[in-house]
């Protein structure tokens, strides 16, 4: 927002009542309108659309950004409406469908572990019995982990289902394929990848959630095999599920098994867990401030241009803290370019021309804030949208 209003755009900001007291960019926001509700049930989807038509009769509105996951369908469902361009309904379901995703990239030649809905019972015992296990239920709409459980048999399987209900056909049935999980943070301009940052979890989001670890990731060696593999597969990703201008971020997994890489999500935002300050510190792309020129110039039809790209090493370390607010003195190295500040929480990034000092510096990280620092939460049984 901070950016949309430096370029010289009016801003208004559509949001839940409830957060209104949020610590929003006040200075960057010309108006802003609270909705009572923000659930995507078809009925709250009309609500919210006569509230901006009525704001249409003496306001012109160019672009509608959606900052987050569960922003993504409100927008696209607002931009097919009032025919205002951008991603439409159809394209914004391969960017939070995971069963569409998985449907198109499987379609389009992109590899995908082996998967299937949970429409039809036939569907589900051939699955079960040609697929080994382990698998993983998860949801199709939801963000992070939220609501992903680990299957073993299917003896284990079927009393999940039945658990499910009604639901069942809002999740999807996935083999789970042990690995090294790496995620692209890109900005497409014209149906083009302009900026790709490839980097590697140390720690899953589905391991950090469900057994309270703690999250790390690091950028991958530049100009490295898993880099190139990945620059050209998160390519193949984006142009087939016809993204044309937004920031992105995708993950993949390296097989243990075969050594391969592929695809399990993508989503048309800014990575979370503060994924963009890791960019930020590597590359010197701001993905928010970035995104926020590439929709300016589109709705001016002028040209995009990204700014210098550096190549540093960085790497991310983020825990719960059992203090409300850590002393992180301890930690001291020049290499730290970035604290979190948030409470009953400890995380750093740090920056090096070495990739093999980042990794040192980030073990010794994770062994003296699991000593000294780490809490840890369960995660909800059940998905909160």
């Amino acid at each position: 927002m901070k950016a949309c209003k430096e370029a010289g755009n009016t801003v208004y900001l559509l949001t839940n009542k409830k957060l209104e007291n949020e610590p929003w960019p006040w200075e960057a926001i010309d108006e802003v309108f609270y909705v009572e509700q923000d659930d995507n049930t078809p009925d709250n989807m009309w609500n919210i659309a006569k509230g901006v038509s009525w704001l249409m009769r003496t306001k012109k509105i160019d672009r509608i950004v959606a900052l987050d996951d569960f922003d993504v369908e409100k927008g696209a469902f607002l931009r097919e409406h009032f025919r205002i361009p951008g991603m439409g309904q159809t394209t914004a379901r391969y960017f939070r469908d995971k069963l569409a995703m998985r449907v198109k990239a499987q379609e389009s030649g992109i590899p995908v572990p082996p998967f299937t809905a949970l429409f039809h019972d036939e569907d589900i015992r051939r699955f079960s019995e040609e697929v080994p296990a382990p698998w993983l239920v998860k949801p199709r709409a939801e963000a992070s982990a939220t609501g992903i459980k680990k299957i073993h048999s299917a003896e284990e399987l079927w009393p999940v289902l039945e658990q499910l209900g009604s639901e069942r056909h809002m999740y999807l049935l996935e083999q789970f394929k042990p690995g090294d999980v790496y995620h692209a943070d890109a900005l497409s301009v014209d149906g083009d990848v302009v900026f790709c940052l490839v980097s590697q979890y140390l720690n899953t989001p589905f391991e950090v959630a469900h057994g309270g670890g703690i999250f790390r990731s690091q950028t991958v060696e530049f100009g490295g095999k898993d880099e190139k593999a990945l620059q050209k597969l998160n390519a193949e990703v984006m142009q087939a599920f016809g993204m044309l201008f937004s920031a992105s971020h995708t993950e993949f997994i390296k097989s243990n098994e075969d050594g391969k890489f592929y695809f399990l999500e993508t989503a048309s935002r800014v990575g979370g867990a503060h994924l963009a300050e890791l960019v930020e510190v590597s590359s010197g792309i701001n993905l928010w401030t970035e995104w926020a020129n590439v929709e300016a110039a589109t709705a001016r039809n002028e040209a995009y241009e990204l700014p210098p790209v550096r190549k540093d090493y960085a790497g991310i370390i983020i825990s719960l803290s059992r203090f409300e607010y850590p002393d992180t003195s301890v930690f001291n190295d020049p290499e730290i370019a970035w604290r979190i500040n948030k409470k009953h929480h400890v995380g750093m990034i740090l920056r090096s021309d070495r990739k093999e000092r980042i990794q040192e510096l980030l073990e010794a990280y994770a062994l003296k804030i699991h000593q000294d620092f780490h809490a840890s939460a369960p995660v909800p049984d059940k998905p909160t949208h």
